[in-house]
């Protein structure tokens, strides 16, 4: 059984020791980072910079808390994600979301790069295959995965093995094989590609306007995809109203199965013990926060969880969002969700479980957790 450590969101007391900030710091002393960082070791801190509308990030003083504890135990912190849109334009919206030498502390880079072709092949299962591990990740001894726990449409809940699956892995390949970088999660079969209805498009442009790589364009009074630029992450069928466009992508049971892939593929590059992750159980919105917007939360805030077991913090997250009481104006009001049901997969239709049972299988932790407040 693994130990998770909770830092709850209520404050009770007019004292900084309440604030969630103080409950930060005294998660960083439980899971003492001399025991995986040493002298001099440069150590990667994984989250997610958010997208232009989408401002529900883990917030840039908790980033900061934690690039600072590393400091104090003699580590190089650098705070990183990888290519999502275009790599100058990611730098600057991570920029407008706070997160900053400035803000943070320490340098802020895109692991794979300016364009996001910096990776190396590593083998991963047999979903997969391999993928490519952004190289900033693969070469740095240590990793810290800051995760913000929300839903996601396709894998039903967002937190540290999405984080590291889909966002420890190069967002582009040089051969501009999609099948080399994050697509391969997304998309199945050899020669997918996203198809498009024309009879049923209304020219609503919003596949257009929320593509990261401009594959799509408007040509005499039609949309073209460009399948050399498309990265197959499938956003354009997600905002179609009409479902006028679509991707061929793996079967549930296939895609989540491919995260937990990814997931042991990206910490297959670290030694053993040298990976913590925290799960911010905060702000859960319904969409993963690459989307141009952010929903209302599901749920309260619960609070911030911490271990050296992925699969243990992410069990315990997605047990207090489900168990958590469905939030009026929010998705799950919208889809009917009830006290007592489980709220993630209510309001989404898809469950986050899958994922964190394929991690459990294939050895990437215990789902059977000791939850410490603290």
């Amino acid at each position: 059984m693994s130990k998770v450590y909770f830092a709850p969101a209520r404050a009770k007391r007019w004292d900084y020791s309440a604030s969630q900030v103080a409950g930060l710091e005294r998660l960083i002393e439980k899971l003492d980072f001399s025991q995986a960082i040493a002298k001099g070791e440069y150590v990667a801190i994984k989250t997610h910079f958010g997208s232009e509308g989408a401002h529900r990030i883990v917030r840039p003083v908790f980033l900061r808390k934690i690039v600072e504890a590393v400091k104090a135990v003699g580590g190089k912190p650098f705070v990183c994600d990888t290519v999502r849109i275009q790599g100058w334009d990611y730098l600057e919206v991570a920029n407008q979301n706070g997160i900053n030498p400035q803000s943070v502390g320490c340098p802020v880079i895109l692991a794979d790069g300016l364009f996001g072709f910096d990776s190396i092949e590593v083998p991963a299962g047999p979903v997969l295959g391999s993928v490519r591990v952004a190289s900033a990740i693969h070469d740095a001894p240590a990793m810290i995965v800051v995760s913000h726990c929300k839903g996601h449409i396709e894998a039903g809940f967002g937190g540290a093995i999405k984080n590291l699956a889909m966002g420890g892995v190069a967002g582009r390949h040089r051969s501009g094989d999609w099948k080399q970088a994050r697509g391969h999660l997304h998309a199945a079969g050899a020669e997918s590609s996203v198809m498009r209805d024309a009879e049923l498009c209304i020219m609503c442009l919003q596949c257009l306007h929320v593509c990261p790589t401009e594959a799509i364009s408007e040509v005499d009074g039609g949309l073209v995809v460009d399948d050399e630029k498309c990265w197959r992450c499938g956003r354009c069928e997600r905002v179609c109203p009409e479902d006028a466009i679509k991707l061929q992508k793996r079967g549930e049971d296939e895609f989540q199965m491919a995260l937990a892939e990814g997931a042991k593929a990206v910490l297959s590059t670290f030694q053993p013990g040298k990976v913590l992750f925290f799960n911010f159980v905060l702000e859960v919105q319904p969409e993963c926060d690459c989307m141009p917007m952010a929903d209302t939360p599901l749920v309260q805030d619960q609070g911030i969880l911490a271990s050296a077991d992925i699969v243990a913090v992410e069990q315990a997250a997605l047990d207090l969002i489900n168990n958590a009481v469905p939030l009026p104006y929010s998705l799950a009001e919208d889809r009917g969700v009830k006290v007592g049901q489980r709220v993630l997969a209510g309001a989404l239709g898809v469950d986050g479980q899958l994922h964190i049972n394929a991690a459990a299988r294939i050895g990437l932790g215990s789902q059977k957790y000791e939850l410490v407040e603290v």
